[in-house]
């Protein structure tokens, strides 16, 4: 074998060695990102698909993008089990990073040069493609940490919103993929005294450009992420004020009992000598009648809903009552159990928004509004339903109230269902108990 087919067959080792470095790497973080385990001979299989598709096209190509991006979110589906947009997002992301941290490098190389050892003047040589995968690995796996670190502890609601920004991360990449047309122009070349402050300049614009590039990335997902945080601090502060205006409901009406039973209590005993002066006087007519009236101030001291929680009682309370004000026909079959793991204030929560909803849409001026309320326990999972009339359309647009409330069903690893059928509105909650000491959980219809 010549001289010259040796260097060609070493050169293409290098290239297949330094391929599947690049693919393995890629997968690697592909996994931890998606936090998912990938056995060993699928990265053995990437890679081989990988190395066949860069022979075909390049990846620094806009279809090789594509197509290597399209191959890793393949990985992320069907070997990771990873949703479609996160996969697509993570893939096109990890690819973007280590196309432009290459840049980097070479740019970064290509100033050094002069400064270099004579055995790296040789742009085909081992020294100089071994120094570049290193270091451009090395800055790749930075990056990749910082993302894994920083830029990937989403929820799954908010995962899925990420696939917006796989738009910018297109565009960053049609531009360096201009740059590297530019730079395939102004590769290792030997300076001599007439243009080597020209090709000095274009490599320090090129590694300018590379790392504005890699730069603009992190900017996007630190916009991003500070985004959800005032997303999530939205969400808190709404059911914060939904917290507060329950609170002072359920202090209006706990004075408003209070001064009932101080009232009662004070005039109890006169209410006694006003019984006993009428049994003495044979007035058993007045005396019942008597009785009864009292019997009814008793009642409207008790709560119109027991629930078996002391809080929601007050609370039903209130919503039942003001809807039977307004001519509403309402029903409670609702059981709670309590103690439980379940906040009280999250269940009130629920069960406010869900009756202000009903209230409002039965209050059309429609006769034979009504709104029943039930909830059943089955082990772990406690499922509350509010049915009511309904006129509209049967779209319902979720506001402030319905978001509260899947909030919480998501706070509760639980889930929000809505239907309509003809003149009826059902919503269903369901909540998954935590755990609570004093409590165990048992089977309630």
């Amino acid at each position: 074998m010549g001289a010259g087919n040796m260097a060609e067959y070493l050169d293409f080792l290098m290239y297949i060695f330094t391929d599947v470095i690049e693919t393995v790497f890629l997968l690697f973080f592909l996994g931890k990102i998606l936090k998912k385990k990938i056995c060993p001979p699928f990265y053995f299989l990437f890679a081989v698909c990988a190395v066949l598709v860069g022979n075909v096209v390049s990846a620094r190509t806009i279809t090789g993008f594509v197509a290597l991006v399209l191959l890793l979110s393949a990985c992320g589906i069907f070997v990771c089990h990873a949703d479609v947009k996160s996969s697509i997002l993570y893939a096109a992301l990890a690819v973007e990073i280590m196309l432009l941290c290459y840049g980097v490098v070479k740019s970064l190389l290509a100033l050094l040069r002069p400064w270099m050892p004579a055995v790296f003047h040789d742009t085909d040589g081992i020294a100089v493609m071994l120094a570049s995968e290193a270091i451009s690995l090395a800055l790749s796996g930075f990056c990749y940490y910082i993302v894994y670190r920083y830029f990937s502890c989403y929820s799954a609601a908010e995962q899925q919103q990420m696939f917006l920004v796989i738009i910018p991360i297109l565009m960053i990449f049609i531009m360096s993929e201009y740059i590297n047309t530019i730079e395939s122009e102004c590769q290792f070349e030997v300076l001599d005294d007439g243009g080597g402050s020209r090709d000095l300049f274009s490599h320090w614009q090129l590694l300018a450009m590379h790392f504005l590039g890699l730069l603009s990335l992190f900017c996007i997902l630190f916009s991003y992420k500070k985004l959800q945080q005032n997303f999530r601090l939205s969400t808190k502060i709404s059911l914060l004020e939904q917290e507060e205006h329950s609170l002072n409901q359920y202090v209006d009406e706990a004075k408003t009992r209070y001064d009932r039973t101080k009232s009662f209590r004070h005039d109890i005993r006169n209410h006694i000598a006003v019984i006993k002066d009428l049994l003495e006087s044979g007035k058993f007519k007045e005396a019942v009648s008597y009785i009864e009236d009292m019997d009814h101030m008793a009642e409207k001291m008790s709560f119109p809903c027991s629930t078996n929680n002391p809080v929601v009682d007050i609370l039903m309370g209130n919503k039942l009552g003001i809807a039977e004000s307004m001519g509403i026909s309402v029903d409670c079959s609702l059981l709670l159990p309590y103690p439980c793991g379940l906040k009280d204030m999250d269940i009130c929560i629920v069960l406010s928004n869900a009756l202000d909803n009903a209230i409002q849409a039965c209050n059309t001026g429609r006769p034979n509004g009504y709104i029943h309320v039930s909830g059943r326990m089955q082990g772990d999972f406690l499922m509350m339903e509010v049915e009511n009339s309904f006129w509209g359309k049967s779209a319902v647009k979720k506001g402030t109230g319905l978001s509260n409330i899947k909030a919480v069903a998501e706070k509760y690893s639980g889930a929000m269902s809505i239907e309509t059928r003809e003149d009826v509105f059902i919503l269903q909650v369901l909540l998954v108990i935590p755990q609570h000491p004093e409590y165990i959980p048992q089977q309630m219809d």
